[in-house]
């Protein structure tokens, strides 16, 4: 039997409520459950009361192979009970083409306008210093 920590929706029409349950892998989404081990409640509007979990349940039945789904993953890896892998998909970050020659142009005019202040920081310090050396002299 393949058991899975999964979301059972409860609730009202547009006003939703979900029980964390472990659950036979072949059981409908909001049918027959082993154990009630949580709640989600996505309409209260702080994060930290949003999710109830029952650590000591969860911590039981994942010695016991039940495989999380990935949005109760994400409640695990919050909690410290799971953890949870990062997702790798470098191309899907980065921005388009015209964005990244847009920023690349910036980043240009940036080095440029930076190396320009430098010149004439140094420009003015010699000046600073060149009327000095000659009146000592």
């Amino acid at each position: 039997m393949s058991l899975k920590i999964r979301l059972a929706r409860a609730g009202s029409k547009k006003r939703p409520y979900y029980h964390i349950v472990i659950a036979d892998a072949r059981s409908p989404r909001d049918g027959r459950f082993i154990e009630q081990v949580g709640a989600w409640n996505p309409m209260l509007p702080k994060d930290g009361e949003r999710v109830k979990l029952d650590e000591e349940r969860l911590q039981h039945w994942l010695s016991h192979g039940a495989q999380p789904t990935d949005r109760v993953l994400r409640f695990l890896d919050q909690a410290g009970i799971a953890k949870r892998d990062t997702r790798a998909n470098p191309t899907k970050a980065l921005p388009g083409k015209k964005a990244q020659e847009r920023l690349a142009a910036a980043k240009q005019a940036e080095e440029a306008a930076a190396a320009k202040k430098a010149a004439d920081e140094a420009a003015a310090a010699e000046a600073a210093n060149a009327p000095a050396e000659e009146a000592a002299s």
